[in-house]
């Protein structure tokens, strides 16, 4: 009896060793030993000659480039929560199925979007630069010396109440903070009572009477530049906005300018409008200990990119199985 042919898949970058060794046994897969981000026509040469392209949040696959695949390629497994990196659209179009690796990187990112918030409010980040950058500079306690802002009793919005959402809020309410969200829709009733939460229809009232603003919500068209100008205006002088979603849900230069202005009195972000690339001005503010600035590092825990892998891997041989992969992204969808 001849072996089933292995599919061959391409790894558009360095993946953890248990995953790629696990995918050495699986399939016939190029790896990305070096973890350089693959240019675009080293991409366009994988859709003409893989089965199946594993790419991450930084590769863009657009049309243009996924009218280039050859017939073999069938299935683009993304190692990634989002898709809108993905034209799922023209995917379908070609007969290319899209997954993704969703409801693994819950908990990691509430976790950072909390210590974005304690970061921001007790100056974590400044403080340890000072013993860091500054040595000898720190002359012992002080009474009126490093003060921030206690978060316990203060009021937090958040921008999206899906999985990370909800889970930012359980870890909020623990910290004594008082939970409001905006939301498409409501939560269920249970998960308010639990929360204690109070929901607004409206995005902009509940800007103008949180502390906290933090971002969760999924990066769509209809999230773009959410967080706009005019409503980033509404925010209190001593409020903070923190995101771990998508850079491009808030109007990013509107809002370096309500900081330079101290029309907001800071910010935690983890994610930028023009990512990889970090405004200046940003960088600057961090440097003034006005914003706590982290590399896109919210999910980057050994667990949560195991089990990324993990459903990767599921995806693939769900697919060549001959079955509907469990994480399929559904075209509209972007």
């Amino acid at each position: 009896m001849t072996a089933k042919k292995k599919p061959r898949v391409y790894l558009t970058r360095k993946l953890p060793d248990a995953v790629e060794t696990r995918m050495r046994e699986l399939f016939e897969t190029e790896l990305n030993i070096d973890d350089t981000p693959r240019s675009r026509e080293e991409l366009i040469a994988a859709f003409r000659t893989a089965d199946v392209l594993v790419p991450t949040v930084t590769d863009r696959i657009d049309e243009a480039m996924i009218n280039e695949a050859g017939p073999q390629l069938k299935l683009i497994a993304s190692f990634s929560n989002g898709f809108d990196h993905i034209d799922v659209d023209a995917a379908a179009k070609k007969g290319i199925t899209v997954t993704n690796t969703p409801n693994v990187l819950t908990e990691d990112t509430a976790d950072m979007t909390v210590a974005l918030i304690l970061a921001v409010n007790r100056r974590v980040a400044e403080g340890s630069r000072i013993l860091t950058d500054k040595p000898g500079e720190w002359d012992g306690w002080s009474p009126t010396w490093m003060l921030g802002r206690r978060i316990w009793g203060k009021r937090i919005g958040i921008v999206g109440m899906g999985r990370i959402g909800t889970a930012v809020a359980r870890r909020a309410k623990a910290f004594g903070l008082s939970i409001h969200y905006h939301n498409r829709k409501r939560v269920n009733p249970a998960t308010e009572e639990e929360l204690e939460a109070t929901y607004w229809d409206s995005l902009d009232q509940m800007l103008a009477r949180v502390d906290i603003v933090s971002v969760n919500c999924p990066s769509t068209p209809a999230t773009f530049h959410l967080l706009s100008a005019r409503r980033l205006a509404l925010m209190q002088p001593t409020s903070i906005i923190v995101n771990t979603a998508r850079g491009d849900i808030i109007d990013e230069a509107a809002m370096i300018q309500l900081l330079r202005d101290h029309k907001i009195a800071g910010a935690g972000l983890d994610v930028y409008q023009n990512e990889p690339a970090v405004n200046p001005k940003l960088v600057k503010l961090a440097k003034e200990g006005h914003v706590t600035l982290l590399p896109h590092m919210g999910s980057a825990t050994i667990e949560g990119r195991i089990d990324m892998g993990d459903k990767v891997i599921i995806n693939i041989r769900t697919f060549f199985d001959g079955h509907r992969p469990p994480n399929r992204v559904l075209p509209g969808r972007n």
